[in-house]
């Protein structure tokens, strides 16, 4: 792996575990199956759900769980496929609530192998020097412009000495089962690469909440909650979306103007930390489905 990246990534999560008392809220990410681009049947899953589990690893996002984002595709009659494009990213983005969806496609994942000592073998196991390489390709959508922000290959690569058995009977689609092997470590390398590049480009899009409920006293439930690092005391604006601006060019959202209604404070805490209640400190008006927003500096 570039020394670069090992550092890069060392240097976030050491952040991330000093400062968690004072984190940020955590922005909202899906993660679709990949194309399976390599000869091997399933790996696109495997290596889409091994970036997910890389992502809530980090602690840094709120990543939409398998089983959720299934249950929209098939809601939304893509469950066939289960694949999320870039230009049927920006209205799953709406549907699901996240801030940016990754697509991409695994483009290569194989092995080259040379025997050792003649060929030699043991119970019909080669001995051989083999070297794994994958590569990812993604691109990241910003769901609520349509912008694709940023598409980038990913590579990693891992070389072993030893026994090696065949690949073909391994289901790619469960990442359990390769995920110690060279082509699951030269995976995970590419893996790391695509998690920098989600934080890098993440830190550009605004963080947003959205109200649930407005109860009959006046307080607001919003959401996320503690599991999204809201915490008891943070105090936010709440917006309301005007009419959605497209560019006459592309046909792309430009976003739309936005108004500001009210300022919340956080009270407590709902729905085991999936969303929070708020006391309204100014305005009114407030809405289900409005934006909450981190006020200006």
């Amino acid at each position: 792996m570039k020394v670069s990246r090992v550092l890069g990534i060392t240097i976030l999560c050491l952040a991330l575990g000093l400062a968690s008392a004072f984190a940020q809220p955590k922005k909202r990410i899906a993660v679709s199956r990949f194309d399976d681009g390599a000869h091997y049947h399933g790996c696109g899953t495997g290596i889409a759900d091994m970036l997910a589990t890389a992502l809530v690893k980090s602690g840094k996002f709120i990543v939409i769980e398998r089983k959720d984002l299934d249950k929209v595709l098939e809601e939304q009659r893509l469950g066939a496929s289960g694949v999320i494009t870039a230009e049927s990213a920006p209205a799953m983005g709406k549907v699901l609530g996240v801030d940016m969806i990754v697509v991409g496609s695994v483009s290569e994942l194989g092995t080259k192998k040379s025997d050792i000592g003649g060929g030699a073998s043991l119970f019909g196991v080669g001995i051989s020097s083999k070297g794994a390489r994958a590569v990812v390709d993604i691109r990241l959508v910003n769901t609520t412009t349509g912008e694709i922000m940023a598409a980038e290959s990913e590579e990693g690569t891992e070389s072993s000495i030893g026994f090696h058995g065949r690949y073909e009977d391994i289901n790619f689609s469960d990442m359990n089962a390769w995920d110690d092997t060279d082509l699951g470590k030269a995976a995970r390398e590419a893996i790391n690469g695509c998690v920098e590049l989600i934080i890098e480009n993440m830190a550009s899009i605004p963080w947003s909440g959205r109200v649930l409920k407005v109860n009959p006293d006046g307080t607001v439930l919003i959401k996320p909650g503690s599991e999204g690092n809201v915490n008891v005391g943070d105090e936010f604006e709440i917006f309301q979306a005007g009419e959605e601006i497209k560019d006459p060019d592309t046909g792309l959202s430009m976003g739309s103007e936005e108004t500001k209604v009210a300022r919340i404070k956080v009270t407590g805490q709902m729905l085991n930390g999936k969303a929070a209640k708020a006391s309204v400190v100014s305005g009114t008006g407030i809405k289900n489905g409005d934006i909450v927003r981190q006020p200006a500096e």
